[in-house]
């Protein structure tokens, strides 16, 4: 996984960029990921939530898929819980 510490997201190829985000979830260690079923259910949450804009959480800045994939993670919305 190539990874840019010091680069602007303007600076960095977008397409490189989300292939090492997708990369990152497939490879989290199985103790700690989000089984399939659960992953898909919490991005459905994300989908219907106001809070969600261009794959981000308005609410705490997060990547959602990012968040959802990793079981120890929550939603930040009050109106909401996984």
């Amino acid at each position: 996984m190539k990874m840019c510490k010091r680069c602007l997201l303007s600076e960095i190829d977008q397409d490189q960029y989300y292939a090492n985000m997708y990369e990152y979830i497939a490879l989290l260690p199985v103790d700690i990921k989000t089984e399939e079923k659960e992953y898909q259910r919490r991005l459905s949450l994300c989908k219907q939530c106001d809070e969600l804009q261009n794959g981000m959480c308005r609410k705490c800045g997060c990547f959602v898929e990012v968040r959802a994939a990793k079981k120890q993670n929550y939603c930040p919305s009050e109106k909401k819980f996984w």
